[in-house]
């Protein structure tokens, strides 16, 4: 089912609603939005007086005018949430009826309150419409994502691309502070009217919509049939081959346009900038690390693509890179150990938590380095991006933080700026699947501390996403399996809790990974295939990957549909929270044979981000096993029995 909006109400009723202040229905609209803002933020911190009438001035100016354009049958859906980024909200979309072929029309508006305006630095792209506050993205880019968007996924409008149309309306603005901004909402095909144009809003809608009532077409589009979409790597040979690619919106679309502008500043200056763009898992970073290659190779810039993680960059050049010139693209953060050898406009460092504290290259040994990987990569390029998650650094000696990238800028005297990213593409756009899991493993928000003062939470369900317990590694492979056979991708990762060993003498794979009577093998750990088993660094993209477990090193920065995940007894339950188990865990960089020089305080910490990286693979559904009975007893108390989607685009197991 598509996402419902926090209110729906015709034009008309809303109107008489918001008009009514203290009325049981206007106080119903209030509760409503106040309780989607909290959803929206992730906090339950309380709504001020300001945002409420904010939505109300707002929304009743847009209300009005439609009822005074005769028009108020139409269904007005306030904060409608994009389909697979719930977070990303549209702030109304009105459904009617087309004036001209009679079918469903449906018009996604932007509701700004500015007065005025300026362009941020000349770029048309970013505005500011207060100087004290950050720059954000054009209104009409905005709009166009969302209306995108929709016609991208909600199956009720696919054969209809012309039904679904963007609009702005700035309320409080006068026609000659907005006269700037028409240019590129002309060049998106989005409607842009101020209070000064609302005679012009006027015929606008009456050119549109019919009269008739948009309770059907409301219902149409809020019943229909979500689209599965596409995988990282479909959308990434897209992006780098000139087609569709990804569609950014809000927070993803304002750091695109800022790596931009800074380029094109940098390239004028010139001079260089340091820019980080941090996000949790599946807020877009790697879809905006491959819109700006793609971006800034058509601009004739010299630019490479970098991560410290030998699976993503080889998964990158094996799939998504067409002949050598575009492999040459995707490199690693050890190629910049000698940022003297590099001159590029460019270096986009995805991954960037992984960045180490030196460089070692056993291959090339002229490559080594004892100087930091965030020091020589600013060093490498006029713009260095890092694109990064605090909460996914996993081994010892990788430093890519916040704090380090800026600290490293500003030792050099280069500007920096930072932008947050909001907004989710995994895990079916569930925010909620994110802070379950978050609460399970003990993170604190946003610094990845033990929480220990937060439970572990009972999972409420999602209609867009499946978290599932089975009783047996057994029937987490089945069940994956018949996912598999739909067509769906699908992987088993567990905790480093077993031997790794090199395949026997035979070629074949030792099944080293056993659960009771089930037993199977890690990836191969070699650079080539083993038998039927691919490459290590293709392990979770080639065919014959579902037959091995891997671990954190080959699935970080990938993404399946669905995602088997094995707790190990490196962490287990213990009087209601998950408690790591440093004697259990095998991996040689945290386990025993670094106890002297990892402080258990690092190891519990960077047991606990393995885990959230494991959890956070899944498009579509996780089902989860944990080795130790208590472990699984408390998953058991968590997790309802069945608990899969009810609807959507997920399918019951």
């Amino acid at each position: 089912m598509a996402p419902q909006p926090a209110y729906r109400a015709s034009a008309e009723n809303l109107y008489k609603d918001l008009s009514n202040p203290d009325s049981a229905a206007e106080r119903a609209f209030v509760d409503a939005l106040t309780e989607n803002l909290k959803k929206k933020a992730q906090s339950s911190r309380k709504v001020t007086r300001a945002q409420k009438l904010a939505w109300q001035n707002s929304l009743t100016a847009l209300v009005h005018t439609i009822v005074d354009a005769g028009l108020g049958g139409i269904e007005v859906l306030v904060e409608y949430p994009m389909p697979h980024q719930k977070n990303s909200q549209a702030d109304v979309v009105l459904a009617g009826v087309d004036r001209h072929s009679g079918g469903d029309i449906f018009l996604v508006v932007e509701l700004k309150q500015w007065e005025s305006v300026e362009f941020y630095n000349g770029d048309e792209h970013q505005v500011q419409w207060d100087r004290r506050r950050k720059p954000v993205e054009h209104p009409a880019d905005q709009v166009a994502g969302y209306r995108d968007q929709i016609f991208a996924f909600c199956q009720a409008v696919e054969s209809h691309p012309d039904s679904v149309r963007g609009l702005v309306f700035m309320h409080n603005m006068a026609a000659h502070e907005a006269a700037k901004l028409h240019g590129l909402a002309d060049e998106l095909d989005v409607g842009l009217f101020t209070q000064s144009d609302r005679d012009d809003l006027i015929r606008h809608l009456r050119g549109r919509f019919s009269p008739a009532g948009g309770t059907a077409a409301a219902d149409r589009l809020l019943n229909s049939r979500i689209k599965l979409r596409r995988g990282f790597i479909e959308q990434a040979v897209e992006a780098l081959n000139g087609r569709d690619g990804f569609n950014l919106l809000d927070r993803q679309i304002a750091a695109y346009r800022a790596v931009l502008h800074a380029v094109e500043e940098a390239h004028r200056a010139p001079t260089k900038r340091v820019i980080v763009i941090s996000g949790g898992p599946g807020t877009g970073k790697s879809a905006i690390a491959l819109e700006l290659l793609k971006a800034l190779l058509a601009r004739g810039r010299e630019v490479r693509h970098a991560t410290g993680s030998s699976a993503f960059t080889k998964t990158l050049r094996a799939r998504v890179a067409r002949g050598k010139e575009q492999q040459q693209l995707f490199t690693y953060f050890s190629d910049y150990g000698v940022p003297s050898e590099h001159d590029l406009d460019v270096l986009i460092a995805d991954e960037a938590h992984r960045a180490r504290s030196k460089t070692f290259n056993r291959w090339q040994q002229e490559k080594k380095s004892d100087r930091p990987q965030i020091e020589t990569m600013i060093e490498s390029a006029h713009v260095p991006v890092f694109l990064l998650d605090e909460n996914q650094t996993v081994g010892r000696g990788e430093l890519g933080t916040i704090s380090a990238i800026k600290s490293h800028a500003q030792s050099l005297s280069i500007p920096f700026q930072h932008i947050p990213l909001t907004g989710q593409w995994r895990y079916g756009g569930s925010i909620a699947y994110d802070q379950w899991v978050r609460r399970l493993l003990g993170l604190g928000d946003e610094d990845g501390a033990w929480d220990e003062d937060k439970p572990p939470a009972p999972w409420q369900g999602d209609p867009d996403f499946a978290v599932v317990l089975a009783d047996s590694p057994a029937e987490m492979e089945t069940l994956l399996r018949s996912k598999m056979d739909a067509g769906a991708s699908a992987r088993i990762v567990a905790g480093y809790c077993w031997p790794w060993s090199a395949p026997r003498p035979d070629g074949t794979l030792e099944p080293e990974v056993v659960i009771g009577d089930w037993a199977r093998p890690w990836n191969a750990k070699s650079d080539s295939r083993v038998g039927d088993a691919p490459p290590r660094a293709l392990w979770a993209t080639a065919p014959g990957g579902f037959e091995q477990v891997g671990c954190v090193y080959t699935a970080q920065g990938l993404e399946f549909d669905w995602t088997g995940v094995i707790i190990g007894e490196d962490l287990v339950a213990r009087r209601g929270r998950l408690v790591p188990e440093r004697e259990k865990n095998k991996d040689p960089e945290l386990g025993q044979r670094k106890v002297r020089t990892l402080p258990e305080e690092e190891f519990r910490r960077l047991l606990r981000n393995i885990y959230k990286v494991l959890l956070t693979r899944s498009l579509r559904g996780v089902v989860i096993h944990a080795v130790d009975t208590e472990t699984q007893e408390l998953l058991r108390s968590l997790i309802p029995p069945h608990s899969v989607a009810a609807s959507g685009p997920v399918e019951q197991p």
